[in-house]
């Protein structure tokens, strides 16, 4: 009769949700592998056999989040209106943030030097970046964007600004008497509206 894994996927799955939530709550240096192992009620040696140890949990940790971020933003389907696919894409991304607020934050709230290589991380911002720039490519050469800056430009103020309203929702310091979640997506297409080629 085979042997019954216990160190399984649903196990690693239930440690990097913890982790990832007490690094959101209190920062990387508050994870500990032995409380870790307690909180879910699993060994530490169960740790040490799915991670190796802190580095690799702190690595899987911004793995995941990345692979969930990218498959998120994946989902969103190119069409025949590229300008129009920038503002869903930053749709996209705020319900990422909004859902998984932990795992967004290991991505943009903290160094990610504390989770990944330079090479690696940069690997993976890369991937996270490009539906964007694609997009921004495909409305440059359907008309829709002009074609002073790169694509990489004009995406790079579009992910600004998604970002830059997230994490003002996800802080709690919105303007007074502003709502992030009612202005979100006019914002987005103003700043695609100014994108535009004139």
């Amino acid at each position: 009769m085979a042997r019954l894994k216990t160190h399984d996927e649903a196990l690693r799955q239930r440690l990097i949700n913890r982790a990832a939530a007490t690094v959101f709550d209190r920062g990387t240096a508050a994870l500990s592998l032995r409380q870790l192992a307690a909180d879910v009620k699993t060994s530490t040696t169960a740790v040490y056999s799915l991670f190796g140890n802190k580095a690799g949990l702190l690595a899987s940790l911004y793995q995941e989040a990345a692979r969930l971020f990218v498959a998120r933003l994946a989902a969103v389907s190119a069409t025949t209106d590229p300008a129009n696919d920038v503002v869903r894409l930053g749709v996209a991304y705020r319900e990422y943030a909004l859902a998984n607020p932990h795992l967004y934050s290991i991505l943009f709230v903290e160094s990610a030097a504390q989770f990944e290589s330079k090479e690696e991380g940069r690997r993976q911002v890369a991937e996270m970046y490009q539906p964007l720039v694609d997009a921004v490519s495909r409305g440059r050469q359907a008309g829709q964007f002009t074609d002073e800056l790169e694509p990489e430009v004009v995406a790079l103020s579009c992910w600004a600004t998604a970002h830059g309203l997230v994490s003002l929702e996800l802080s709690g310091t919105e303007p007074p008497g502003l709502s992030i979640a009612d202005s979100y997506e006019r914002t987005l297409r103003a700043v695609v509206v100014g994108w535009r080629r004139g």
